[in-house]
């Protein structure tokens, strides 16, 4: 499955002329391309689909989005690694 996942960028920076971020999904983090969003400054939430970031999100909504998943175990299969439902986190 290969879910449009929220997560809040952490870092930004360029790679040959293209913006790339580090952004946390609830724990795991990932590089991601923001080729397609240029307006996303480090603190926002983006919606990621395959390495690439589609859109800007609101934080409630990317939270609620984040605990939905988890507890459908929907992270856990697209990142590879027990989460905890509770949390969106990594499980302990």
């Amino acid at each position: 499955m290969c879910l449009g996942v929220p997560g809040r960028v952490e870092q930004i920076w360029d790679v040959e002329g293209t913006r790339m971020a580090t952004v946390d999904f609830g724990g795991v983090r990932k590089d991601v391309c923001l080729a397609y969003v240029p307006e996303v400054e480090v603190g926002d939430y983006t919606v990621v689909h395959v390495g690439f970031a589609i859109t800007r999100l609101d934080e409630e909504s990317a939270r609620a989005t984040l605990a939905l998943f988890a507890e459908l175990g929907a992270l856990e299969a697209e990142f590879d690694n027990p989460l905890d439902p509770a949390t969106g986190r990594d499980a302990p």
